[in-house]
């Protein structure tokens, strides 16, 4: 501990005397550490080869490519319709994702709320399996829709997109929200 020493350094300021007392060892010393250590770590994280902040983003930006593409939806509607006509594995937990993510906009029965229905043959942004994958994968923004890829995993959007299309020519609890969007056939193209 360093010898406290009341040295006036002989001006005043509003009848207040200022005293030059010296700082305590430790305190110094820890001080003379944290210089000693950003010398080092300075050079360290910011210039050497491969530490540097450039190559540390080069290999997030390369981990968030691979995200992006295990999520990139590449079904083709043949793909989507055998998956969704194989079996209703998907029908209990697409359900529940239905409940909790799309039922705020578009009614839990399909209805239509903020949202459109999904009960009648009419879509306004295509009616393929496809296209309702493409949806929920990146959203319409426009619309006020939010993109689900980042919130949901690709298998939950393929149960979810045949969630919806089953959905198509069911009965709902009070009316439907009228038909928006272009009336399309059975396969969801279009029809002339």
């Amino acid at each position: 501990m360093s010898k406290v020493t009341d040295e006036v350094r002989g001006h005043k300021f509003d009848g207040i005397e200022e005293f030059d007392n010296p700082l305590p060892r430790w305190w110094l010393g820890i001080f003379y550490l944290t210089i000693a250590f950003a010398i080092v770590y300075v050079p360290y994280a910011h210039m050497m080869e491969g530490n540097s902040l450039e190559a540390e983003w080069a290999a997030d930006m390369e981990a968030a490519k691979a995200l992006a593409a295990k999520q990139k939806i590449d079904w083709s509607n043949t793909e989507l319709k055998t998956f969704c006509a194989a079996g209703d594995g998907w029908k209990t937990s697409a359900a529940a994702n239905f409940k909790a993510k799309c039922s705020a906009c578009h009614r839990a029965d399909g209805g239509g709320g903020v949202g459109p229905a999904f009960t009648d043959d009419s879509y306004l942004h295509g009616g393929t399996l496809k296209d309702i994958a493409e949806v929920i994968t990146d959203g319409v923004p426009a619309k006020g829709m939010i993109a689900w890829k980042g919130q949901m995993k690709r298998e939950e959007i393929r149960d979810l997109t045949c969630y919806v299309s089953a959905l198509r020519g069911q009965k709902t609890a009070t009316p439907p929200k009228a038909p928006q969007g272009t009336k399309v056939g059975p396969d969801g193209g279009p029809l002339p």
